[in-house]
């Protein structure tokens, strides 16, 4: 990354987890989870994949975490998501340095994404898209992609890299490179709290960019949210802004994968 990415990044670091945040436990009975490994361009990419054990397909998402790493709270979404029928592969970006449970201190995960090439990142999450594509219990033509904060910001410079995705939803993510937004294929919801300031000053050009290159898409501005507002595990939490913005999410998601 360069110098101005790596303090976005460090930046965008929601604060300290002050609960489990545990909604669907890991042992539900509809669902099967675990840890999943894949070839990427790299090196080999870890996952935690969530999937509903009653249905013989689903459409499949790429699930990316905050600057934190792949944590319980976002493997927790993933079961959230599965529970509603989705395929759901969270992806560790911090694969290539032994994965999130190899560090004990959140700081050096973001120290390690922070490090690492945007082209290698997001590299990892094509191998995911590619992954969920050959598994039989996807539906290879219903792919798409959901992230929060950085996570947020890589799920916009996915859509510009993968026509094979076909809906998304970024969490307050920082703005891909604008050049790229026509090469976008997915319809994209785009959700902002209101008091991130930062993430918000660049939602005006994205919005031109968008409209400009006909991209099927939708911003959202919570009242009264900051950043991180989604993460039930931080001190940002909202919990009206994350339940609506959880079920706009689901919305759109059931309209451009399940319609």
């Amino acid at each position: 990354m360069t110098a101005g990415e790596v303090a976005s990044l460090q930046a965008q670091a929601p604060p300290p987890q002050q609960t489990g945040g545990v909604t669907v436990p890991p042992d539900d009975p509809a669902l099967q989870v675990g840890t999943v490994r894949f070839p990427g361009q790299h090196g080999e990419v870890l996952g935690y994949l969530a999937r509903p054990r009653d249905r013989p397909q689903s459409p499949g998402l790429v699930v990316v975490h905050e600057n934190r790493g792949l944590v319980e709270h976002v493997k927790d979404v993933a079961r959230r998501l599965a529970k509603v029928g989705y395929v759901a592969l969270a992806v560790d970006l911090a694969s290539h340095e032994g994965g999130t449970e190899r560090f004990s201190d959140a700081a050096e995960v973001t120290a390690v994404l922070g490090r690492t090439p945007v082209d290698t990142l997001v590299g990892m999450l094509l191998a995911a898209v590619a992954y969920l594509h050959t598994q039989p219990f996807v539906r290879a033509d219903r792919l798409g992609a959901m992230g929060w904060c950085f996570g947020g910001g890589m799920v916009w410079r996915l859509v510009t890299r993968s026509p094979e995705l076909r809906a998304a939803v970024a969490f307050y993510g920082p703005n891909p490179p604008l050049e790229d937004v026509p090469r976008i294929r997915a319809a994209v919801l785009g959700i902002y709290g209101e008091l991130d300031q930062r993430i918000n000053q660049g939602i005006p050009a994205l919005r031109e960019a968008l409209q400009r290159a006909g991209v099927v898409h939708e911003v959202v501005v919570y009242p009264g949210a900051d950043h991180a507002f989604f993460n039930d595990t931080g001190v940002r939490y909202h919990p009206q802004a994350a339940r609506q913005a959880w079920e706009r999410a689901l919305n759109w998601l059931g309209r451009y994968l399940e319609g």
